[in-house]
């Protein structure tokens, strides 16, 4: 509930001095009451002072709150239309009666109300806004434009105010003073060719095509690059099925150098939704695109416009052109990047993923997107270096509003890299900023993990966090197998089985390292012939380990 505004507390009937003290004490212990939240005091006080003074419009109002604020809409309706009734010169309560009316569907009652209220305040001009909009719901024309002329007088004659009188006069069927308002507007701002092109729309929409065609030729004879006056002029002729007329005023206009880009954009997207609307070959608006981009070949927002449009017609392979073509004219633009480096990874073309982040990451040096997937190109060429530099330089770049999990991949990355390099101290660092920044990087746990493991070193540790990996993704063969070696190298043989055949299960029997750990884990538990068969399996994989050939041919786990 807002707060109590200050209100003057003078009282509609005549208060001795004693009862006005008495009125203004419990008022104002109403309002402290209010402050504190003890809205129930606030409420008794109030009923306090509606004993003295029975008129009091300041107390109906803020009983009214109370009771709206407890869902007893009647009776705060009764209680605000009395502050209306006793203090009809406060233009608040009138509006906030004026509002429940309306939220209650009461429509009449509000537009009665707002009536008096356009009187009483005639500085509120929003009032008549409110009552043109009520009129126009109750379909009473004549109000509304009555009200249109009043904001008119206030305001002066503008675009706004005219069209909506054209089209009040149209939907009551008096074209004459339709056409009488924009005539008015032209006579008000004869230079503003705008206005006469209106003119000449409303004229063709009307059937009167020849009056259109003069205004549109006469506009186009003072200002020949005049944009709404040739697309006006194009829809005369597709209308009067003169189409090579049609073409040609089209092309004058899109292929005009002196029109901004931006109204060829919108003229584009006008004919995009007419074609489809009609069901017309989209070629017709392909062709139009390549006819305008060959002559203007810097517009960017056209060539992201017609990039959109191909994709929007499953027309990918024609896109990829018009994308790279957008890079060129602006390297900035991130949505063109993105869609083509989104295909790239779709079709694991590192080579272009790599060129495209590239280029991201210098023109757009805050987009953290362009490293991630710039790190994850480079690892797979094994350009180690660069993923470390890569990597380093994103954090640069890291704020309040960089997401934790993205940042907290860069160091996982990190990790893996300084991993490869065989520099253990800088990765065992970076995978502690990877989980210190997101606690729930399954990645980087279960790396980390794994490689401690494999040193025989915090294996508590390294245990704990390999679990947390196992209960985020249960049916993940990697976890379970990093898991299952971890109690396996901590001795715990029985409950390393467990976990190895679950990982076996989820496709952890395709991976040679899965297979060989599960033939050590199945040999420690005395299942020798089992183990020998599995690191038969492991190496018909591929695995190339020369311990374990010896572990087949001894028939024995090898440390």
């Amino acid at each position: 509930m807002a707060l109590l505004a200050v209100l003057p507390l003078q009282a509609q009937t005549e208060l001795s001095e004693a009862d006005q003290r008495r009125f203004d004490y419990y008022y104002m212990e109403s309002v402290n009451s209010k402050l504190r939240q003890d809205y129930t005091s606030a409420y008794l006080m109030l009923e306090h002072c509606l004993a003295i003074d029975s008129t009091s419009a300041a107390a109906y109002y803020e009983l009214s709150q109370y009771y709206l604020m407890l869902g007893q809409t009647p009776k705060g309706t009764e209680a605000l239309e009395k502050a209306v009734k006793y203090g009809p010169d406060n233009y608040w309560y009138g509006q906030g009666l004026a509002n429940l009316y309306l939220q209650q569907g009461e429509e009449s009652k509000a537009l009665a109300l707002i009536e008096q209220m356009a009187q009483r305040f005639p500085t509120h001009v929003e009032l008549l806004f409110t009552l043109e909009s009520l009129y126009s719901r109750a379909e009473n024309y004549d109000k509304v434009i009555e009200v249109l002329n009043t904001l008119e007088q206030k305001r002066g004659k503008s675009e706004p105010l005219t069209m909506e009188k054209y089209r009040i006069y149209r939907q009551m069927g008096d074209e004459k003073r339709a056409f009488k308002e924009l005539e008015g507007l032209i006579e008000e701002y004869p230079n503003e060719l705008r206005y006469q092109v209106a003119l000449g729309d409303a004229y063709l929409q009307t059937g009167k095509q020849e009056k259109a065609y003069d205004i549109y030729n006469e506009v186009l004879k003072q200002e020949p690059d005049n944009a709404n006056a040739l697309y006006s002029l194009a829809s005369y002729y597709e209308l009067t099925d003169k189409t090579a007329l049609y073409e040609q005023t089209l092309d004058s206009l899109l292929l005009n150098r002196k029109v901004e880009d931006a109204v060829k954009v919108n003229v584009m997207r006008r004919l995009m939704v007419q074609v489809e609307q009609e069901q017309r070959d989209s070629t017709e608006i392909i062709r139009r695109f390549d006819r305008i981009l060959e002559q203007d070949t810097e517009n960017a927002d056209l060539t992201m416009l017609y990039a959109q449009y191909l994709i929007a017609k499953n027309m990918n392979k024609e896109a990829k052109p018009v994308l790279r073509k957008l890079l060129q004219i602006d390297p900035t633009n991130s949505g063109g990047r993105m869609t083509l480096l989104q295909d790239a990874i779709r079709e694991e073309d590192y080579n272009a993923i790599i060129d495209l982040c590239e280029g991201g990451v210098e023109a757009s040096p805050e987009a953290l997107e362009f490293y991630y997937y710039l790190s994850i190109a480079y690892a797979h060429e094994q350009r180690h270096d660069d993923v470390i530099r890569i990597c380093k330089q994103a954090l640069e770049h890291v704020n309040e509003n960089s997401t934790k999990e993205i940042v907290s991949d860069f160091y996982s990355m990190m990790g893996d890299t300084y991993h490869t390099q065989g520099n253990m101290t800088e990765a065992y660092q970076a995978y502690e900023k990877a989980i210190e920044t997101y606690g729930n990087n399954v990645g980087a746990l279960n790396n980390y993990a794994y490689y401690l493991s494999l040193e025989k070193r915090d294996l508590d540790k390294a245990e704990e966090m390999s679990y947390k990996t196992v209960k985020a993704e249960p049916e993940n063969g990697t976890y379970l197998d990093t898991y299952a070696w971890i109690l396996f190298v901590k001795g715990n043989y029985t409950q390393a089985k467990l976990y190895i055949d679950m990982a076996m299960k989820t496709d952890g029997d395709k991976s040679a390292d899965v297979v060989e750990h599960c033939g050590d884990i199945y040999y420690m538990v005395g299942e020798t012939a089992a183990a020998v068969e599995y690191w038969k399996q492991a190496l018909e994989l591929g695995s190339q380990s020369a311990k374990l050939k010896q572990k087949i041919n001894q028939k024995k786990y090898v440390e």
